[in-house]
């Protein structure tokens, strides 16, 4: 089953069995062929599924990273959690928030994740894509399912979780974070962040 015929109702249901980012779980379906079952097996033998059951711990501890670029013209902040003390001083951790950081610097994600895109954003988004299908004389009893997909690629390129990373474009910011706090054995969010360029115009 091709990644168009998976539906968002598919993803969303298979993220809340196993609490896996969305690229994964598409991922994952696509390889199934829709199978949901067969995708939480999937997930499992990742190694990402096993994540879910740490999501109901409190990641109260973590950093503060910030990234310089080059010329201290362009700055980025992110804060990052995790469950404990130890892990927030392990390498790799530190090395999760440098690289998640620099990705804000070159990327200038607008959102955490699609939750946080508003919804009058999202209202008018979904507007233009339908005036595009209406003028390109798409069939109405696609459209919905073609605005579905213009969505997700407007979330891809404006939601930080969302966006290919930069070093390596195969995996998302959120599948970063996943496979980090698979390896590390704690629960790890990205919970803000914020990009600083000089001269941009404030909102």
């Amino acid at each position: 089953m091709a990644d168009e015929n998976i539906s968002a109702k598919q993803v969303k249901e298979l993220r809340e069995k196993t609490g896996v980012g969305m690229m994964d779980c598409k991922q994952a379906l696509a390889e199934t062929g829709g199978d949901l079952d067969q995708a939480v097996k999937v997930l499992r033998e990742k190694g990402l599924a096993s994540v879910k059951k740490r999501q109901s711990k409190t990641a109260d501890q973590g950093i503060v990273e910030a990234y310089m670029h080059i010329g201290k013209q362009i700055g980025a902040l992110v804060e990052i959690n995790c469950e404990t003390d130890f892990v927030a001083r392990n390498d790799e951790f530190l090395e999760l928030a440098h690289e998640v950081a620099l990705h804000i610097a070159a990327l200038n994600p607008k959102y955490l994740d699609r939750e946080a895109v508003p919804e009058d954003v999202i209202e008018s988004e979904k507007a233009i894509y339908a005036k595009r299908c209406e003028a390109e004389g798409k069939p109405e009893k696609v459209r919905d399912r073609i605005i579905e997909g213009m969505l997700d690629k407007y979330y891809q390129e404006y939601c930080l979780l969302e966006q290919p990373f930069v070093r390596d474009a195969s995996v998302t910011v959120g599948e970063l974070v996943s496979s980090a706090s698979a390896k590390l054995g704690e629960k790890l969010e990205v919970r803000r962040f914020a990009r600083f360029q000089v001269g941009e115009k404030l909102e």
